[in-house]
């Protein structure tokens, strides 16, 4: 896209936490015109020193915008952001576009999306995939869900943020999507950590049992990508903590019982991340699900040799 045409998208983000401010980093060094608002001040300067104007208010950051993006922590303060008296949807222009890019109930995202269609303006819900550090690097993964006249409009800023673009279809449909995705490793690295637990009590080789596993059905992306370069080698600083995820597996169980469907899986794995944060590992990245379950055994962290 030419660099004129960039500069004439201009951007109100509201959010700007471990992802938020790495998405908000590459669109400034990408061209586009960037009002930024957060809670945190340090947040907001970091921007400006990047060429974004600073915000002193989800107001603000609202107005003679053609995008606003929200990335925030969780569905209650996403709502009260969109909808509240001093919310987007009370100073957003005409025409404008509110571009959720958390992780929030999709109950939530319907109605902000009906509340957004009332006062003139469109709803994309756009949550993101992959780590803070992909976040930084612009290589996020979207899942998007919006009308096809929406998902053109904020196509060239999702291009400046991630490499991977998914339109998962209408409203509501990213967020659906995400919560899939979201199932699936989180529940994983609960299984992970059992199983190399079992390992460790077994007094197997940690490197042996990896070989068998990665050369069968048994693998999968937590455990042959994520885990070496993380929980394994001893690296638990976040990328994603043990405390969001226990977050979104709620999240998903609380959706999957408004749609009557059953996930005993997911519960079990719910009372594990529990537990985890019981015993304090809450804020650390969530392969450490290996560390807490080691401690739980009473037995020795799984880490490979150097």
């Amino acid at each position: 896209m030419a660099e004129n045409n960039k500069q004439a998208i201009t951007v109100g983000f509201i959010g700007l936490g471990r992802m938020g401010r790495g998405m908000a980093s590459n669109l400034c060094r990408k061209g586009f015109g960037l009002v930024a608002y957060d809670i945190n001040a340090e947040a907001v300067q970091d921007l400006v020193k990047l060429g974004a104007r600073a915000a002193g208010s989800i107001a603000e950051a609202s107005k003679d915008v053609d995008v606003i993006i929200t990335m925030l922590p969780n569905s209650a303060i996403v709502q009260e952001a969109v909808t509240g008296p001093n919310g987007i949807l009370a100073h957003a222009r005409a025409g404008a576009i509110v571009m959720d890019m958390s992780t929030v109930d999709p109950l939530v995202t319907d109605q902000l999306a009906d509340a957004a269609s009332k006062k003139g303006l469109s709803f994309v819900d756009a949550p993101v995939g992959r780590l803070a550090s992909h976040a930084d690097r612009g290589e996020s993964l979207f899942m998007v869900g919006a009308a096809e006249s929406d998902f053109e409009r904020v196509k060239p800023l999702l291009e400046a943020m991630g490499t991977t673009i998914h339109h998962c279809g209408v409203t509501g449909t990213g967020t659906r999507t995400k919560l899939v995705n979201n199932y699936l490793a989180v529940v994983s690295c609960q299984l992970n950590s059992e199983a190399l637990t079992l390992s460790q009590r077994f007094g197997l080789s940690l490197e042996k049992t990896l070989d068998v596993i990665y050369g069968t059905t048994a693998t999968n992306g937590q455990l042959k990508i994520a885990w070496p370069e993380k929980v394994l080698k001893g690296d638990i600083a976040p990328g994603f903590t043990i405390d969001l995820a226990h977050k979104d597996l709620t999240l998903i169980m609380e959706a999957a019982n408004s749609v009557k469907a059953p996930m005993p899986l997911g519960a079990a794995a719910r009372e594990a991340y529990s537990t985890a944060r019981a015993r304090g590992f809450g804020q650390n990245d969530f392969s450490a699900m290996l560390d807490a379950w080691c401690d739980v055994s009473g037995t020795q962290k799984a880490r490979l040799k150097s």
